[in-house]
Parts: C-alpha cells; sequence; structure tokens
C-alpha cells in the first residue's frame, strides 16, 4: 500500500503545471519501498519559498498493515551527534570548555589506554572524529546485540568498551568515525554544567527552537513516545524482518538517542545554519572541515556536521543517523532548502545509495 503524498497549508494550492508533472520525491520514495523492500519511507521537504512539504509510502506497521503516520517520530539515531556538538560549542562560546584543551582538562586521568592518553586529545578532535578513539560498540558486549537490546548502560560502562581495543591512530593523524568520541563529549558536557545530557539538550537547543516532537529518552524509556512507523531490522541475512521499534538507547546516548521526526531535523538544521544556536565564532568553528570520504564522494566533517555535494551544484548539511529499524538522511542548503528522508530498515549497498540519491532529488528539483 503506498500513501500518496501530503503537503502542509503552505503547499495546499500547487499550480496546475506542478500539479500535472509527477513528484520526483514521491518517486524517489515509491522504488525504495518497491524495489528495495524498505517497509515505509517518509520525507519533509522544504522548498526555495520556504513551504513544507511531507511525503510517505510503504506500511507503518507490517502485522496490521497500518498506514505510515505523517511525519511519524524515528530514531535519529547519530544525528544527536549535531545535538551535542552544539552543546558542548555553546559552552565554549560561555568560555567554560576549551576547543583546543585536552580532554583531561576536563575529565582528568578518564581516558587511559593502549596508545589513548586524554592528556593528548583534545575536545576538537573528539567533535571531528580525528582522536584515534576505538569503536565502544565493538565491544564484545554488542555481539549479541538481541541479548542487549533493553539493557540499560552507563556512559562509563561503554568507554569501558573502547578502552579495552587499541588507540586506532595517534591523535590528529588522520579522520576515522567513532561513537566513543561523543560519548567523551557527553561526559564532558556533564561534568562542565552538573546535569545530566539529556536535559541539556532539551533546555538549549529543543526547548529554545520549539522542536515539538524532539526528545532524549529518559533513563529506562524503551517506547516512542508519539505516533511513528515501526523499525524492523533482519537479525540474520536472509531472515525475516523482525521488529525493532522499541529498545533501551542508553547504549547510544549522545552519540545517538534522540528521538525526531524529519520535519524538526530541518528545523534544527535550518536553525543552526541560520545562526539560531550558536555564535558566528562557534558555527564557523563546526562547518570548518576535513575530508570524511569514508561517508561517500567529496564528503567533508566538521565538528558533528557534514557537508554533501548536491548534483545540482553547492552542498547540503546536515549530520544523518542509524539506529536498529531506522535510518535517517538530509540536511539543509545555505540558500534555506530542507530535506530529510527516513526509511524503517537499514538499508545496504545500492539500497543506501537510493535513500542518499532521494535526498539530492528532494534538495534539487
Amino acid at each position: 500500500m503506498l500513501t500518496g503524498a501530503v503537503m502542509t497549508a503552505g503547499a495546499l494550492f500547487p499550480s496546475a503545471a506542478s500539479a500535472a508533472k509527477p513528484d520526483t520525491v514521491q518517486k524517489s520514495l515509491d522504488t525504495l519501498v518497491r524495489d528495495d523492500r524498505m517497509p515505509a519511507a517518509l520525507a519533509s521537504v522544504v522548498d526555495r519559498e520556504g513551504r513544507t512539504r511531507v511525503y510517505t509510502a510503504g506500511v507503518g506497521d507490517l502485522g496490521t498493515g497500518a498506514k505510515v503516520p505523517k511525519d511519524g517520530q524515528v530514531r535519529a539515531g547519530s544525528n544527536t551527534k549535531a545535538f551535542t556538538a552544539v552543546v558542548v560549542l555553546q559552552l565554549v562560546a560561555e568560555k567554560k570548555v576549551g576547543l583546543d584543551a585536552p580532554v583531561d582538562t576536563y575529565l582528568p586521568g578518564l581516558l587511559r589506554g593502549d596508545g589513548i592518553d586524554g592528556r593528548h586529545i583534545t575536545v576538537r578532535q573528539l567533535l571531528q572524529h580525528t582522536s584515534g578513539l576505538p569503536e565502544y560498540m565493538a565491544a564484545p558486549v554488542f555481539e549479541d546485540f538481541p541479548a542487549v537490546r533493553y539493557r540499560y548502560f552507563e556512559p562509563r560502562e561503554l568507554l569501558d568498551g573502547a578502552l579495552a581495543q587499541k588507540a586506532h591512530f595517534a591523535p590528529g593523524e588522520k579522520w576515522e568515525y567513532s561513537n566513543t568520541n561523543y560519548l567523551v563529549a557527553g561526559l564532558i558536557v556533564q561534568k562542565v554544567t552538573g546535569r545530566p545530557m539529556g536535559e541539556e539538550i532539551g533546555r538549549r537547543i529543543i526547548d529554545r527552537i520549539g522542536l515539538r516532537h524532539t526528545y532524549f529518552p529518559a533513563p529506562g524509556e524503551t517506547t516512542v513516545r508519539e505516533p511513528h512507523p515501526k523499525g524492523y531490522e533482519q537479525e540474520v541475512d536472509g531472515g525475516p524482518l523482525v521488529d525493532y521499534t522499541t529498545m533501551d538507547m542508553s547504549m547510544a546516548w549522545a552519540a545517538g538517542a534522540v528521538i525526531s521526526t524529519n520535519s524538526d531535523l530541518n528545523r534544527f538544521f535550518s536553525a543552526l545554519l541560520g545562526g539560531k544556536l550558536l555564535p558566528p565564532a562557534q558555527l564557523a568553528q563546526m562547518r570548518t572541515t576535513v575530508p570524511a570520504e569514508e561517508r561517500g564522494p567529496g564528503v567533508r566533517y566538521g565538528l558533528g556536521l557534514t557537508s554533501t555535494p548536491l548534483s545540482c551544484g553547492g552542498v547540503y548539511w546536515g549530520h544523518g543517523g542509524t539506529a536498529l529499524g531506522y535510518r535517517t538522511r538530509g540536511g539543509v542548503t545555505e540558500d534555506g532548502r530542507a530535506a530529510t528522508v527516513a526509511v524503517t530498515t537499514t538499508p545496504t549497498g545500492a539500497a543506501s545509495r537510493r535513500v542518499e540519491a532521494a535526498v539530492d532529488t528532494a534538495l534539487c528539483r
């Protein structure tokens, strides 16, 4: 079952020419469902005139065949890193954190291991993924994921899984994505503010710019609060899709716990790039990038923010995220266009590239 495009009030009356023209965004979502077997695909697109249009395709529940909720909530995964980076950079602007200060300034003695020394890793290197810290999700406890799906993890417990491994390279030597960087960034935020990470994201970002459908899950919370499509994963290659909608996201914490909607993610990145969350100096630092080709051709990584080339010229700024059951991709352009696409299982190979292409289609049409 395919559910057609739905427009907000600002786009209720398209011209006759546009109404007759096939909608390329809807077609791209339909393809993801039909050809790539995504249970559902959702998109929210802001055009050059500031009008928002939301789209759905597929079904929200494979068991019941229920429709996909319009602009439903999804687990936003690593988009959380952009939220965490904003909080850290706000603290930099408040002169409570130094970007080029070593981690030991705030968490003395915490980062010690084989080739790991917090006296030589800076806050900037954490946010930029140039620290060399190994991935905590590679720890043995996560080899049997179903067994820990509902387990609560303290951030320090997760960090232990990283510190048991060897550093991947010397700090500043190269770029390599590691969730551990944002685990440590979250611990710095808590140490400096004396408040839980989720509260700081809520107070400094969500409440400040009015993200009404975005939240950082409370400890022990495993469900999604508002209307949402269910998320699915194959537990074994070629096996059936298993409902992974509910889980304890403490395992992702400051690196990936946020729940949001496509439209709220557009609002967040638009507010960020529009200077509503950071002073100019800190926003400029966030947008200072290094090559991150592992994330795609021409992709560059700043401080919790990526720039991705567009086929129609220019780039879009965002982050993207994957949590079991959900993947989101999207961002905003310099002239105010915005698009976020979500699917309800983790795509691989060509399907993954088509999710990225759907964002390009939405921003370039």
